[in-house]
């Protein structure tokens, strides 16, 4: 048996998905209360707790001709340094100057020579104020992952956790060689990868084992089945390498009195304020938009309680209608509501789960081909997601963790992401944007406060 763990078949996409414009990291700015810590202190506070989280000093190596799934394996030059970097803001460090920074961080690729994360030490912040600007490889880890690992990198109390200090002592890393022997011999004794290797072999579909032949018309009706989806939208052109950031942050108690008053749920209040925004956005720009609907792919957590904690992705998909042609905020909730019910009774999650894990049986070029189709799809106009988050104070360093706000990749020709994270009463919308594409991304920014002031007016 390998000592080295595979990536999933999922993770292995991300990694399919990330081109020159498309770049497939997760990440958040998180905003604490000041003085900042020493660099120094913070650099060994996170260094001491890697070993928690022993992934972070991890990076791929692919198996040569593809006949396998990378690995992960330990990083034997790996330098903390590199990793949790040192920057400041220009005087006065407002806001736009480090939403202007995150835009930039963000526009950058992660080296895939190094395990694939950095965090970004941020002074200056006025209002006597630090932040942190964290990116990771959406093959490292999804939303949830790594709202769990929230608990390894920060503490309960103002006193940091004693962490004892153990030494590190990285496994060599595998030659090609041994990566490829070891490959062939998986393919030899697995099942599923007895399977890749017939596949491999025999081009005449007819001559292939059936569940092998299921798995791959699978992945083609899901990737090409849904390609007309999506209404046509100014928000889908194809996307270059640069982003712009904004961030918005909402009271959680008044989303929680809009959802009591109307019988929905958080939720679908999320959702129909983002849809509000949109509305205004698009009709700045001219648009006609009292007669279309957008179409929101909202990833969903289908990893089990006992998984909690656990690195990697475990996510399917859901496909949301935006009713953006309903001008009354209150008709547009009821609207979301009602469609949202609809989608947790279909079990249109699950498929997107099941359909994933057939993947196991699709070799490496059946995964490309989907995650390249995937880049052109027009199946959903923007992605919107909402991680949960603790309701209780977090601290690093003795410092309070104030607001978080997540950030979501884009590809292909999606120019916008929303992403939410709920934390200790209030909800910190991360909006990335297209930096060419999206220049009225304030605009949305500024519409979502202004749908929550709509919906607590009807109060």
């Amino acid at each position: 048996m390998s000592k080295f763990e595979r990536l999933t078949v999922l993770d292995e996409m991300w990694l399919h998905l990330e081109g020159p414009d498309t770049h497939m990291h997760v990440g958040a700015v998180v905003v604490f209360e000041g003085p900042a810590p020493d660099y120094e202190e913070f650099k060994d506070m996170v260094g001491r707790r890697l070993q928690l989280v022993p992934r972070f000093r991890q990076k791929i190596h692919t198996v040569p001709f593809g006949l396998g799934r990378p690995i992960w394996a330990d990083d034997t030059h790996f330098n903390l340094e590199y990793h949790v970097r040192q920057t400041a803001l220009p005087a006065p460090g407002d806001e736009t100057k480090l939403k202007r920074l995150a835009g930039r961080i963000m526009s950058q690729q992660l080296d895939r020579t190094k395990p694939l994360w950095e965090i970004w030490f941020v002074e200056g912040l006025q209002d006597d104020r630090w932040a942190l600007i964290s990116k990771t490889h959406h093959a490292v880890v999804d939303g949830v992952s790594g709202a769990d690992l929230m608990t390894v990198m920060l503490d309960l109390s103002e006193e940091p956790s004693e962490i004892e200090y153990e030494p590190w002592r990285p496994i060599p890393e595998p030659s090609a060689d041994q990566l490829l022997m070891e490959a062939l011999g998986e393919r030899i004794t697995s099942p599923a990868e007895l399977l890749r290797i017939v596949q491999s072999a025999m081009l005449d579909p007819a001559k292939l084992p059936n569940r092998v032949v299921e798995a791959a018309k699978a992945v083609g009706s899901f990737v090409g089945g849904t390609l007309d989806l999506a209404p046509p939208s100014t928000l889908n052109v194809r996307i270059g390498p640069h982003r712009r950031f904004e961030m918005v942050h909402l009271d959680l108690e008044d989303v929680k009195r809009v959802k009591n008053a109307y019988g929905t749920t958080v939720n679908d209040v999320v959702l129909a304020v983002v849809t509000g925004a949109l509305r205004r956005m698009l009709s700045e720009r001219g648009e006609r938009v009292d007669d279309i609907e957008l179409r929101a792919m909202i990833p969903v957590s289908v990893r089990a309680d006992a998984d909690r904690g656990a690195l990697g992705n475990q996510i399917a998909t859901m496909w949301a209608t935006l009713p953006v042609r309903i001008a009354d905020p209150v008709e547009r909730l009821k609207a979301v509501n009602e469609h949202m019910g609809h989608l947790k009774g279909s079990g249109q999650a699950v498929g997107a789960q099941i359909l994933t894990s057939l993947g196991e049986y699709a070799p490496p070029t059946i995964l490309a081909q989907a995650s390249r189709l995937v880049q052109r799809q027009r199946a959903y106009n923007l992605t919107i997601t909402n991680v949960p988050g603790p309701q209780i104070p977090l601290y690093a360093t003795g410092r309070k963790m104030l607001d978080v706000y997540p950030v979501l990749p884009l590809a292909g020709n999606t120019t916008l992401g929303v992403a939410l994270f709920s934390y200790n009463g209030g909800i910190g919308f991360g909006l990335l944007g297209d930096y060419d594409a999206v220049p009225d991304l304030a605009v949305l920014a500024e519409g979502i406060e202004k749908s929550i002031a709509e919906l607590l007016t009807t109060l």
